[in-house]
């Protein structure tokens, strides 16, 4: 292979190409929007810097092979810098309770809430690592292609009783109430739910625990534009604000790809960031075999979508750590209001992004940056007008947040906005407006999610949240080292 194309300039695109180039492959990254990124966007407004997300970083190690392919550290395009707590957690009768990996005050944390439960969270720790071993360690970067790997790695994933949910497994070795919801609302970061998510996604904890939590410096997107720089060091080609309008096939090859002002790029192979269902059915409208693809995926549950509301306020808040979630009245029954019922509540919960509490030059000098972030059903459950929606559930959120946070919020606040289901769906033609692609249910995992290398097309290649291993960023890195493995043993 001399050429491949590589559609969409998310992580896992950035990640892929990388890779591609530096074993020598001419690759072009063919990007819609005005800016690398994809999920990972970003927007300058008023002095403030607002990353899209996501905003928590974590196995670093994964990242900086990336730059160790070509014989470069990481350090000399972004600066990592660790953030502690990890999360800070609240629940609306005031407790808090920061999470991190620094055993004795974790433990001191454990213990305000149940002394009993010290032990108990240990056997759990246990039990992530045993999983971290083998669902990240061996399987995160294996493509599962055929359903033999499945079978294979099958054994393991039952020794690990993989077929519980994540909640499920947590409840097993604690038994606050609040502990439970603390040592499993990680799967809510990729999409899923954690109570139905398998409990092989307890290996989160895990990955935390040994690669500590992390923010760039100057944003998520100073991380997306260092991993820019290296691959246009290496030699590749960078095309921005060009969506790709099709993706050429002749028979059972994958011939080239056209952009919408009708640059055409002849290649050996093709692999896709973009969402599954645009691509196969949108970008591949003249291949049969991509129009029964897409009907099948199409019949898969997709993760639900995300509310966020960005906003500069006036003055400086180092009470208020980098991350927190601030968890409403109700943990189950509000998840099932979002993966099942596609309600949107009155209640909530957030995740609140406050990164210039660790780099204030996101913001002017006396101000902050923050975003709050709701996960909501995605188009599919609730199709409604969000134009309509999103000012009431906007004003609602900071509400919230000044009720618990910041009790003037309203007075303080410089700029302002939002971006709902339907901005995830135009924006980055995300079906149904998901945030994080297919839901990261057991029967929807490993060989059960879309392929890295399609079944019909074998020089048409997918890398990103919809393949194998998933959503987050250790996840979607690790597809494009499961694909690039695949595109370059390819005779």
């Amino acid at each position: 292979m001399k050429r491949a194309v590589v559609i969409g300039a998310g992580f896992g695109g950035l990640a892929l190409a990388i890779r591609l180039q530096s074993a020598g492959v001419d690759t072009v990254l063919v990007e819609a929007r005005d800016k690398p990124g994809g999920r990972a966007y970003y927007w300058e407004k008023d002095g403030f810097t607002f990353d899209a997300g996501p905003t928590v970083i974590t196995a670093p190690e994964a990242l900086e092979e990336l730059w160790a392919l070509s014989g470069h550290r990481m350090a000399e395009d972004v600066t990592l810098a660790p953030v502690n707590p990890f999360y800070r957690l609240n629940w609306i009768d005031g407790t808090n309770f920061d999470y991190s990996n620094d055993d004795t005050a974790l433990a001191a944390e454990i213990a305000k809430l149940d002394p009993n439960d010290i032990a108990g969270y240990r056997r759990f720790l246990d039990y992530s690592a045993g999983v971290y071993r083998e669902g990240y360690e061996k399987l995160g970067h294996v493509p599962f292609l055929d359903f033999g790997s499945m079978v294979k790695a099958a054994p393991d994933l039952a020794r690990y009783q993989a077929w519980r949910s994540v909640y499920s497994m947590v409840s097993s070795f604690v038994k606050n109430e609040k502990l439970r919801q603390a040592l499993s609302f990680h799967t809510l970061l990729v999409g899923g739910n954690p109570m139905t998510t398998s409990a092989i996604y307890a290996l989160i904890h895990k990955l935390e625990r040994d690669g500590g939590v992390w923010c760039a410096m100057g944003g998520t997107n100073r991380l997306v534009a260092g991993m820019v720089r290296l691959f246009e060091r290496l030699g590749g080609v960078l095309r921005l604000g060009d969506p790709v309008a099709e993706i050429e096939t002749l028979g059972e090859r994958a011939t080239a790809v056209v952009t919408q002002s009708g640059e055409r790029f002849e290649t050996d192979a093709v692999a896709s960031n973009a969402d599954l269902i645009h691509s196969y059915r949108d970008l591949l409208k003249t291949s049969r075999s991509a129009q029964r693809t897409a009907a099948r995926l199409q019949k898969k549950r997709f993760s639900p979508s995300l509310f966020l509301v960005h906003f500069g306020i006036k003055g400086t808040w180092p009470g208020i750590p980098h991350h927190m979630i601030l968890f409403g009245p109700r943990y189950k029954g509000l998840l099932e209001d979002i993966y099942d019922h596609g309600v949107l509540s009155q209640d909530f919960s957030l995740y609140l992004h406050h990164p210039t509490v660790t780099d204030p030059s996101l913001a002017p000098e006396g101000h902050s940056t923050f975003y709050a972030l709701a996960p909501v059903p995605h188009l599919g459950k609730f199709p409604v007008d969000w134009n309509e929606i999103a000012p009431v559930l906007e004003k609602r959120i900071l509400d919230e947040v000044g009720r618990r946070l910041i009790p003037d919020i309203h007075e303080r606040i410089v700029c302002r906005f939002s971006y709902a289901p339907s901005d995830f769906r135009d924006d980055l033609h995300a079906h149904l407006g998901s945030a994080f692609s297919l839901e990261p249910i057991l029967t929807q995992s490993a060989y059960f999610r879309a392929h890295n290398r399609d079944g019909s097309i074998p020089n048409l290649y997918f890398v990103g949240a919809g393949t194998h291993p998933g959503a987050g960023i250790p996840g979607v890195i690790g597809s494009a080292k499961a694909t690039a493995a695949l595109m370059l043993e390819q005779p």
